[in-house]
C-alpha cells in the first residue's frame, strides 16, 4: 500500500509536467529551444532557479548537515549574496551585450577556438558527473520505496526517469525547463514547509519552542570564528560561497541558459536579485528543518543515522502521508536540476562542440537522446559501484573541473593580453592535475589547515598562471 501511493503520486506529478511541457511546445521553434524566444518572465525564471540551485542532493543533505556544523552552512550563503552581485553586474551584461546562447561563445571572441572548445568541454564533463550522481541519489530513493516491491530492476527505474525527463524537454527545451522548474520548486517548498508542520505537531511544539530545543542541542550555531585551520572558518566560508556563486552559477551554461531567456538585461538583474535574497531565507527553512529532524530523532530515541539518511528516515517514522510528500519533494528538487542539465548538455554540445546553426532540429533531437543514454549509463554506473566514498570521489573531481572555466573567465575579463589559443587545453588538463595532488596533501603536513573550497580558487590561479605564461601584449 506504501508504495502504491508513492507510484500514484509520482504518476501524476510527471502527468502535470506532461501538460505543462505540451502547452509550452506549442509552435515551438529551435529559438525556443534554445533561448525561450527571449521571452520568460524574470520572475518565473528567479523562483524555478532555487529549485535548479538546491537539487536533490541538497534536499537532503542540508538537514543532515546541521547534526556536524549547525547552521554555519548560512556563512556560505551569506557569500552568495556577494557572488549573485559580481554575477548580476559583471557577467551578465557581457553575455547580453555579446548576445550570446551559449556564454562560453564568449572565448571564441576573447581568445580562440580551442579556448572555447575547452571551456564547454569541461562544462560537459563537470555536468554529466553531476547530473548523474543527483539522479542516482533520486532513483535510488524510489527504488527504495517503490521498484524493490514491485520488482523492478535499478536500470528499468534509471531509464524510465530519464525517458520522461527526454519526453517532456526535448520540444520545449529551456522553455519548457523554465515552466517545469517553476513547478518543481513550489512542490519542493511545500514538501519542506509540510514536514515541518507535521514533525511541529507531532512533537506539540511552535517554532519557538522547536528553536529552543536546538539550541540547548548545540545545533544553532550560526559563525565559527575559532581556527583559520577550520574549513567553516567564517572568512574561508564567506569567500567559498561568494566563489562558487560566481563559478558554479554565473559561469554555468546550465544555470545561465535560464537566465539568458529573459527579455532584456534589466529584467534579468531583477531575477539574479529575487532569487538570491529568496535562496538566503530558504537556505535558513532547509536548516531549521535539519535542526527539528535531529530534534524529534532524539526525543524519539531513534537512532541518529549518517547525514543523509536522517531525512528519509524521520519521514518514513512519521507514516505514509510524510513519505509521499518527502518523496515528491525529492523528486521536484533532482528533476528540477536534471531537465535543465539534459537542455543545457545539448546545447553547448551542438552549439559549442559541433558549431551547428541554430535551426537543425532532426540534429538537435538526436544529440538531445545521446547525452539522455550517456545520463542513463553513468546513472548504471554509480549503482553497479555501490560505494559511497568512491561516488563521493567522483562527484568532488567534477568540482575540479570548474576550475579552467573560472580562470578563462577571469583572464578574459581582467587582462587584454593575447593568448596563444593552442596551448589553451594543457593549461586546463595541467592545473586540474596539480590542485588533485595539492588536495591528497595530508593536513598535518601543512600545519594543520584542512583544505575545503580554496581548491576551486587554486585550480582557478594555476589555470590563470597558466594563461599569463602563454600569452603575450
Amino acid at each position: 500500500m506504501f508504495s502504491s501511493y508513492i507510484l500514484i503520486t509520482v504518476i501524476a506529478y510527471f502527468g502535470l509536467l506532461f501538460l505543462i511541457s505540451r502547452w509550452t511546445a506549442k509552435g515551438a521553434t529551435e529559438n525556443t529551444f534554445y533561448k525561450a524566444d527571449k521571452a520568460s518572465p524574470w520572475y518565473l525564471v528567479a523562483f524555478g532557479m532555487i529549485g535548479a540551485s538546491l537539487s536533490g542532493v541538497t534536499f537532503i543533505s542540508v538537514p543532515g548537515w546541521v547534526n556536524t556544523s549547525q547552521f554555519t552552512y548560512m556563512q556560505m550563503v551569506m557569500g552568495y549574496l556577494v557572488g549573485y552581485w559580481v554575477i548580476a553586474q559583471v557577467l551578465m551584461p557581457l553575455y547580453y551585450r555579446l548576445n550570446l546562447t551559449t556564454i562560453y561563445a564568449y572565448f571564441q571572441e576573447r581568445i580562440g577556438e580551442r579556448s572555447h572548445l575547452t571551456a564547454s568541454s569541461f562544462f560537459i564533463l563537470s555536468r554529466i558527473i553531476g547530473a548523474s550522481f543527483r539522479l542516482y541519489l533520486v532513483v535510488m530513493v524510489l527504488q527504495t520505496f517503490v521498484f524493490d516491491a514491485l520488482g523492478i530492476p535499478f536500470w528499468i527505474s534509471t531509464l524510465t526517469s530519464i525517458g520522461l525527463i527526454w519526453v517532456y524537454t526535448f520540444r520545449g527545451g529551456i522553455k519548457t525547463v523554465v515552466w517545469t522548474d517553476t513547478l518543481q520548486t513550489a512542490f519542493m517548498l511545500i514538501a519542506v514547509v509540510v514536514v515541518i508542520a507535521m514533525v511541529l505537531t507531532k512533537m506539540d511544539m511552535s517554532i519557538g519552542d522547536a528553536m529552543t530545543g536546538i539550541s540547548e542541542m548545540g545545533n544553532a550555531r550560526w559563525f565559527n570564528l575559532d581556527s583559520i585551520l577550520e574549513k567553516s572558518f567564517f572568512p574561508r566560508h564567506f569567500l567559498s560561497g561568494a566563489l562558487i556563486a560566481v563559478v558554479m552559477t554565473g559561469m554555468d551554461q546550465d544555470m545561465m541558459q535560464k537566465n539568458l531567456t529573459c527579455r532584456n538585461i534589466g529584467e534579468a538583474k531583477k531575477n539574479i536579485f529575487w532569487f538570491s535574497i529568496s535562496l538566503f531565507f530558504v537556505n535558513i527553512v532547509f536548516l531549521f528543518l535539519g535542526g527539528l529532524l535531529y530534534l524529534y530523532a532524539d526525543q524519539h530515541g531513534m537512532d541518529i543515522p549518517k547525514g543523509d539518511q536522517l531525512f528519509p528516515l524521520v519521514a518514513k517514522d512519521l507514516g505514509v502521508v510524510t513519505a509521499v510528500i518527502f518523496t515528491l519533494g525529492v523528486i521536484a528538487a533532482a528533476y528540477s536540476s536534471a531537465d535543465s542539465a539534459l537542455t543545457s548538455l545539448t546545447t553547448s554540445f551542438s552549439l559549442d562542440i559541433l558549431k551547428m546553426k541554430e535551426d537543425q532540429p532532426k540534429k538537435r533531437y538526436i544529440i538531445h537522446a545521446g547525452f539522455s543514454l550517456i545520463l542513463f549509463i553513468a546513472v548504471v554506473i554509480f549503482e553497479a559501484i555501490n560505494d559511497d566514498s568512491v561516488i563521493v570521489k567522483l562527484f568532488t573531481v567534477a568540482g575540479y573541473t570548474y576550475g579552467p572555466i573560472l580562470g578563462l573567465f577571469s583572464f578574459s575579463l581582467m587582462s587584454k593580453r593575447a593568448v596563444k589559443d593552442q596551448w589553451v587545453p594543457y593549461v586546463a588538463i595541467f592545473s586540474v592535475v596539480v590542485t588533485f595532488l595539492i588536495a591528497q596533501i595530508e593536513s598535518d603536513s601543512i600545519g594543520g589547515f584542512k583544505m575545503g573550497f580554496e581548491l576551486l580558487l587554486i585550480n582557478g590561479i594555476c589555470t590563470w598562471s597558466g594563461l599569463f605564461a602563454i600569452s603575450k601584449k
